[in-house]
């Protein structure tokens, strides 16, 4: 008698390896992104086949190279509006975007912003070294103020983007930041990202050993982190420090930090966050944390929305069209109305 029973195929990191040879330059932070990538498309239950990876121009961009997916390296900036193009064309898909800071907040930017607005089902990568690294280390948008760099031998006058307050103000419907130094809260940012709905921006603190090498540091030492980077969690205080001794109140609509040692404030007194906050006045104000002196850099979930999404309204709306008026035709419609002859 035939064996009719199946059995479930489980894909592993290995099965989403190009096998490849990958050209980032070693200890490069782009190798941590890639395999925990590699170790959580897994985990998202998706088929090899229908994940695909689209890039524009930078180090980063080498990312579809590396993983079995369907992918495509494009030009520079355009990845958010091929990725767009996809997604609409394919809902069933699973899309995902991978970008520096140059080339996503640059030539980029107005590409990013109309997809966050629209709300389509892009997963959005940012890699963010706050250097341009591919052309060899000139500032990029997010670089610091006053940053000295081959382009900016002076120190830059520009004033930085904040990635996160701008995904904020544009509407992206998930908004998360993570460090390539914690694998394993990178992998849970990811694997939130992949399962959200919609717009799922990661922004992810990565290292450029070569041309801004130690950029965050702070945050990824072991003897200063503590102090300096809070993990967002969803319904808990904000607390933070190496002792557990310090935390984020909220006076008025100014955040303080205090110090739950000192006898005049308490675990009760601390801002609890909420990342399905309807308002986003409050998620923008974390995200000013990062540029605040004194104030610990956000990681985590910063907010989520549960709202439809502009590929599903789309072909909703496409389908309530053929009900009305019937399938299209191309050519009658190209030959009727405003029509003339040129003589």
């Amino acid at each position: 008698m035939a064996d009719n029973t199946t059995t479930e195929i489980k894909n592993t990191a290995k099965d989403f390896s190009s096998g490849q040879d990958v050209r980032w330059c070693p200890g490069c932070g782009d190798y941590s992104i890639l395999a925990q990538t590699q170790r959580t498309a897994p985990d998202l239950g998706i088929d090899i086949e229908k994940f695909v990876w689209i890039s524009g121009i930078g180090c980063a961009a080498r990312f579809p190279y590396y993983m079995n997916t369907y992918g495509m390296h494009g030009i520079h900036g355009r990845a958010p509006a091929i990725a767009s193009g996809v997604k609409i064309n394919n809902p069933e898909l699973s899309v995902w975007v991978a970008s520096g800071d140059g080339d996503l907040l640059s030539i980029g930017g107005n590409h990013f912003i109309h997809a966050c607005r629209r709300n389509i089902g892009l997963k959005i990568l940012l890699f963010n070294n706050r250097i341009y690294g591919l052309t060899k280390g000139q500032y990029s948008p997010t670089s610091e103020k006053g940053k000295k760099t081959k382009s900016t031998p002076f120190g830059s006058i520009d004033y930085p983007f904040n990635p996160l307050s701008l995904a904020v103000g544009a509407g992206a419907s998930f908004i998360a930041r993570a460090l390539d130094r914690d694998p394993k809260h990178l992998q849970a940012m990811m694997k939130r990202a992949g399962e959200h709905k919609g717009t799922a921006f990661l922004e992810v603190y990565q290292n450029c050993n070569i041309f801004n090498d130690g950029a965050f540091e702070l945050l990824t030492d072991k003897k200063t982190k503590d102090d300096h980077v809070l993990f967002l969690e969803h319904g808990k205080p904000m607390i933070f420090g190496k002792e557990k001794n310090k935390g984020i109140k909220l006076d008025g609509i100014n955040p303080v930090v205090v110090d739950l040692t000192d006898g005049k404030n308490s675990v009760d007194d601390l801002w609890v966050h909420d990342e399905m906050d309807k308002n986003t006045f409050r998620a923008h104000i974390i995200s000013q944390f990062t540029e605040m002196d004194g104030f610990p850099t956000p990681v985590g979930v910063l907010r989520q929305e549960l709202k439809s999404t502009y590929e599903n309204d789309l072909h909703a709306q496409l389908e309530e069209a053929k009900k009305i008026k019937g399938e299209g035709d191309l050519r009658k419609l190209l030959f009727s109305g405003n029509m003339w002859e040129v003589n």
